[in-house]
This record gives C-alpha cells, structure tokens and sequence, in this order.
C-alpha cells in the first residue's frame, strides 16, 4: 500500500516536469518540416528562373555566333596603307588595293590567300637624271601571300583575329624611266625586280549581319627589294562576305 502512494506521488511530481520539457523543445524547434518545404518551395522558383533566363541568353549567344562564324568560307576586298622605302634614302607612303579569300576549318581556324598592289611617287629632289627632271617618279609593288589565320575572340557583333602570311612580291621602280633600271637607281630607287614578303596583321570585324561584316587590321609588311630589308607598317580596311554553312 505504501510502495503504491509513493508511485502515485512520482508520477503527480514528474507529469508537470515532463510537460515543461516538452514544451522547451517545442520552442527551439520552431520550424516543422510543412513550413520548412513550403518555405524551399517559394525560393526554388525564384532561383529557377533566373537560372533560366541565363541560360536562354548563353543560347542565344552561342547560336548567334554560330551563324556569324559557321561558315567554311570568307572573301573580303578593300583598300590600304603602308609606310615604307621605295629606295635606301626614299621613305614612300603606298596606298593600295586587297583582296583574298579564306578557308575556315572550324570557327577559329583558316587559311588565307591574299593579293595586293600598292602605289606611291616617292620624293626624289631635284634632277637632272630625267629629260623632265622627275621629283615624284610613279611606283608599284604587287604582292601574292599566304598563311593561317586565327579568331581568338568570338562575340555575335564582333571578333579579333590574327594573321602571319609569306610569299612573293614584285616591285616596279622604273615607271617614269622608261623601264630604265639603272636610271631609276641615279634617282635612289631599288631596281625592278621579284623578292619575298611576309605579313602579320591584328584584324577587327564589325558584323553588319552574320553574313556580311567590315573589318580593320592595322599590318606589318616585309619585303627585300635591293637586297635589303623594307620594314612597313599600315593598315588595310574593307568588306568581307562568308559564305559556305557547315
């Protein structure tokens, strides 16, 4: 009889303790797994659509690029500018005309072939090697080259490239001497004659549609007329149009 008052006295004496425990806990824990998914529920959405709105302008970039650069071919025409010797002494500004044509074998890589005629009257002084004492005789260099070019910055409306090229060029300084090499030699200018050239440029392309762009690459121009060396500097400029969709 007594062993049961004193159970009934621990359990009257342990039913509050247990009641203030519970309701601590209940208090640290505010958060129940409904509210805690309701809660992950409202920020996914927001996080979801911002991942996607990313997502659809990488795409776009990416197949924009892909219109502008996917193409096996480009061929391109315009005009320029050197800064060279015509002759040991004779410094000569040459403008000239450009033209070539590009095989792309990814949206990177090509290979150039490239033409161009350049033009000048170097000053030469006063003469008495001509019957007309010429000051300003009429030159010309043409040149033919080849090589690879490289597009290390692709964007929808633009791109940056490099290019390195060699091969022949032919200068003509005899113009206003009747063909008379040695006369234009009195006058300071190389001979007539063939030697090598090589180029490297740094081009810009402006994307006027993905087919049809402009482009600037300021250039280096090495030639060897006279048995020496031509260091040029200048630019070309023109249109170029690609053509050929892989």
């Amino acid at each position: 009889m007594v062993s049961f008052r004193r159970i009934a006295l621990l359990l009257a004496l342990g039913l509050p303790a247990m009641q203030a425990v519970q309701a601590q806990s209940s208090s640290s824990n505010p958060a129940t797994p409904d509210q805690a998914s309701q809660a992950a529920g409202q920020s996914q959405p927001q996080v979801s659509v911002q991942a996607r709105i990313r997502a659809r302008r990488e795409q776009r970039r990416v197949v924009a690029i892909r219109e502008a650069y996917g193409n096996r071919y480009d061929a391109y025409i315009g005009g320029g500018f050197v800064r060279t010797h015509a002759g040991p002494p004779q410094k000569v500004n040459l403008y000239s005309w450009n033209t070539g044509f590009t095989r792309y074998y990814d949206e990177r890589l090509g290979v150039t072939i490239d033409a161009r005629g350049n033009y000048g009257t170097p000053f030469v002084g006063l003469n008495t090697a001509t019957n007309s004492a010429t000051t300003k005789p009429a030159i010309s260099e043409y040149s033919v080259m080849a090589g690879p070019t490289y597009r290390f910055y692709l964007q929808p409306k633009y791109s940056v490239s490099g290019r390195v090229m060699a091969g022949y060029a032919y200068g003509k300084f005899s113009g206003d001497t009747g063909g008379n090499t040695a006369l234009a030699q009195q006058l300071g200018l190389y001979p007539d004659g063939s030697t090598y050239a090589a180029n490297a440029s740094f081009a810009v392309e402006y994307n006027l549609t993905p087919k049809l762009g402009l482009r600037v690459a300021p250039e280096y121009l090495l030639t060897g007329f006279g048995s020496t060396e031509q260091n040029g500097l200048g630019f070309t400029s023109g249109i170029v149009y690609r053509f050929g969709k892989r």
